[in-house]
């Protein structure tokens, strides 16, 4: 008796021996050290490890697209939002209404807003207007390949950066609704300059773009040159008609 229940704790015994031993066998195997990796193993890493950081840069710089917005992508929702915004000023109240004090250090002398996103329109325009400047004035031209008519060069300058776009001719941009009236002695970088020099009454024949200190920049007439004019001159002091404001922050791309 005594000889059988030897036995059977030795079987048991044995038992849980062999049962331990196949739990161990069965864990998962700790990783080898990289060197010790074949060449093809080390390829996968190195591959994974690659298209993870490519991954990850690609997120990154949509992210940044989702925060910062997309100029080109989002211009029409942009315009969208600011005429929703114009007819429901009740959406902002208190310290946000543009009627609030607390925004009039930011007016212009009009009453206007003059922001950096602004600014930087205004140089992106006149940057678009200096590079034609030596090309020859061609009538009816609105393109760097073709040349540039007076009213061309400020339609093709302008109308890529404008929610609202320009006319085509200077006596159309002069008598634009939109267009906002600048008194002589508040004209700013960007603002359109008219003169009637060939016609008659309130009818303006050419523009011109202020750059301020009194300079202009102009496609003249025939046989001359797109060039920076002086405004002060007699000449335009007796051909001035008057000026308009187009760039404004709820009229810029």
């Amino acid at each position: 008796m005594l000889r059988n229940k030897l036995s059977l704790a030795l079987l048991i015994g044995m038992t849980f021996t062999c049962q331990q031993a196949c739990a161990v066998h069965k864990s998962p195997h700790s990783p080898k050290p990289h060197s010790e990796l074949s060449y093809a193993a080390r390829q996968r890493m190195y591959n994974r490890a690659k298209l993870f950081k490519l991954w990850k840069e690609k997120k990154e710089k949509t992210d940044r697209n989702v925060v910062y917005g997309n100029k080109s992508s989002k211009a029409a929702l942009r315009t969208k939002n600011r005429v929703l915004m114009r007819a429901h000023p009740e959406w902002f109240p208190g310290p946000y209404r543009t009627v609030d004090a607390h925004w009039d250090h930011l007016r212009d002398s009009d009453g206007s807003f003059y922001s950096d996103r602004l600014r930087d329109t205004t140089d992106r325009i006149v940057d678009r207007l200096e590079d034609q400047l030596g090309k020859p004035y061609v009538w009816g031209g609105t393109s760097p390949t073709n040349g540039f008519d007076c009213s061309g060069l400020v339609f093709y300058a302008y109308n890529k950066l404008l929610a609202t776009k320009l006319p085509r001719t200077a006596n159309e941009m002069y008598h634009d609704k939109r267009a906002r009236p600048v008194a002589k002695r508040d004209l700013k970088r960007g603002d359109l300059i008219f003169f009637g020099i060939h016609s008659e009454g309130d009818h303006a024949d050419h523009v011109g773009v202020y750059l301020g200190d009194g300079d202009f920049i102009e496609a003249p007439r025939t046989g001359l040159n797109i060039r920076i004019s002086h405004f002060d001159g007699d000449f335009w002091q007796d051909h001035y008609l008057g000026a308009r404001r187009i760039l404004t922050a709820d009229n810029i791309l």
